[in-house]
């Protein structure tokens, strides 16, 4: 009797190679070829309203003394600054405190409470900056060498438009760019895929309280920048 030989075929090994590739059908090539440029655009406008942080600070050797000169003063200072032609609307309690005052103790003593300190701050909006120097003293004048002014800021009420002309600038200098990048990589500038802005304006001007309270306030609005700043992507074809 002849014995037929044993043939063996390797298949498996074929078939799960060609059912690993069905069913996957990503490639790198799915990922979008992209640029992604900064654009800036500059507008400025001349500010239109000064905001002001005005303050009274009172001391007292109990509290009832303290705060009864502090709502004095600030009430004065409340009716010089609407005499001086701030809508009433526009003066707002910012913030009110109390705190004591303590003795500084000698050889062997403790400390003690030896007054009381209370504050009153008003924020002043004056909407005509051309008034605004003369509100500001009438408040110096008004609260006397009580009187504190924290901060004074300068700013354009409705900057709705200029924000519109910074935004296409900054849009406009960010196409540009991105055009240019393509241009060199021998490519065609593509679909917007993301935006992000960014805008700052000019910091507030401040003044001491010694230069507030020694002599008249002078306001010189000049003028104010807005920066806008776009981060954009565009997609490479």
């Amino acid at each position: 009797m002849t014995k037929r030989p044993l043939i063996l075929l390797s298949i498996p090994l074929v078939a799960a190679g060609v059912l690993a590739g069905c069913g996957d059908d990503s490639s790198p090539g799915d990922e979008p070829r992209k640029v992604t440029v900064i654009g800036t655009g500059e507008v400025t406008g001349v500010p239109d309203t000064v905001t002001a942080s005005v303050g009274i600070e009172a001391e007292g050797a109990d509290v009832s003394t303290a705060l009864n000169e502090a709502n004095t003063k600030i009430t004065a200072v409340t009716d010089a600054v609407v005499k001086a032609g701030v809508k009433k609307e526009d003066v707002q309690t910012q913030q009110v405190s109390l705190s004591p005052r303590y003795t500084r103790p000698g050889p062997g003593q403790t400390s003690g409470i030896g007054g009381y300190t209370a504050t009153n701050t008003l924020t002043i909006k004056v909407r005509d900056i051309g008034a605004a120097s003369e509100a500001l003293t009438a408040a110096v004048n008004a609260g006397g060498d009580n009187t504190r002014i924290n901060s004074v800021g300068l700013s354009i009420d409705d900057d709705a438009e200029l924000l519109k002309q910074a935004r296409t600038r900054a849009f406009t200098d960010a196409r540009t760019r991105a055009e240019q990048y393509a241009s060199l990589s021998k490519d065609t500038l593509g679909p917007v895929l993301s935006i992000d802005e960014q805008v700052s304006g000019a910091a507030p001007k401040t003044y001491s309280r010694e230069s507030a309270v020694d002599a008249a306030v002078p306001i010189s609005p000049g003028q104010q920048t807005l920066t806008f700043t776009v981060t954009v992507s565009f997609t490479l074809k």
